[in-house]
């Protein structure tokens, strides 16, 4: 269904991430993965789907950075048709006590990023089939961008932020064939959530399947973890003709996190 497409994904050496790497990949389109840790095995495993496959090490909290990324996915593949903006980090702290360089860290890599990515990939998606645009941006949010919890101020306030950012870039493209979405999911096991089960086992001197199950029961009602391989398969739908209208949509996979 996307051959012939190339796919910028942020934060796709692991995780979220990398499951819609995998995801686009098996439908035909080429990749740019970008992330930091293993690098090369991510590379085969998407390589071995049998599409081509390169990677860009920007750092997603430098502008200069990501327009580099950017530029370089254009000259390798042509131009940038599906761009996937995934990268994100954490910190947890009460707000009289988060450190700001933090929060400014928070912000640049969960939601300046997006926008960064986004400026430089719509003028060549606004172009594309003969001037009738087509484009899919996809923004990774969170349920914490359609609620908040205590002590993650810059994760929720950025997160909000892409699901507004989203709805503009739909609205201001929505008589063209570009698209934007978010996808906000619950609980995912990414090495991220993982961070925070191993902190509260620690904490709490309890074994890291307890801390989950706590996790889960916490916030999520159907006791699951969502996972890359379900936010993948929901990617390429907003890739595929069924999803020609959804626009501007922030659509949560959270075994039921926001209905409560």
């Amino acid at each position: 269904m996307l051959k012939g497409k190339t796919a910028v994904i942020t934060g796709s050496t692991s995780g979220i991430g990398l499951g819609i790497a995998r995801a686009l990949a098996a439908q035909g389109a080429d990749i740019v993965l970008n992330g930091f840790g293993d690098v090369e095995g991510p590379k085969a495993e998407i390589a071995a789907l049998g599409v081509k496959v390169a990677y860009h090490g920007a750092d997603m909290s430098r502008p200069a950075e990501i327009e580099a990324m950017m530029k370089f996915a254009a000259s390798e593949f042509g131009q940038v048709d599906i761009l996937v903006n995934n990268a994100g980090i954490q910190y947890v702290a009460r707000i009289e006590n988060f450190p700001v360089d933090k929060w400014d860290a928070v912000i640049a890599i969960n939601l300046s990023s997006a926008f960064h990515a986004t400026r430089l990939a719509l003028p060549a998606m606004q172009a594309a089939d003969g001037g009738r645009g087509w484009g899919r941006i996809i923004n990774i949010a969170s349920a914490h961008g359609l609620v908040g919890s205590p002590e993650k101020s810059a994760y929720v306030a950025a997160k909000h932020g892409i699901v507004g950012l989203t709805k503009v870039t739909a609205l201001e493209n929505a008589t063209s064939g570009v698209t934007c979405n978010a996808i906000c999911p619950g609980w995912v096991l990414t090495p991220l959530v993982q961070k925070q089960i191993d902190a509260r086992a620690a904490g709490q001197g309890i074994g890291n399947d307890a801390a989950a199950q706590q996790l889960l029961q916490e916030k999520e009602p159907s006791l699951q973890f969502t996972t890359p391989e379900e936010l993948g398969a929901l990617a390429v739908f907003f890739c595929s003709p069924a999803g020609n209208n959804v626009r501007g949509v922030a659509w949560n996979m959270d075994g039921g996190w926001v209905a409560q």
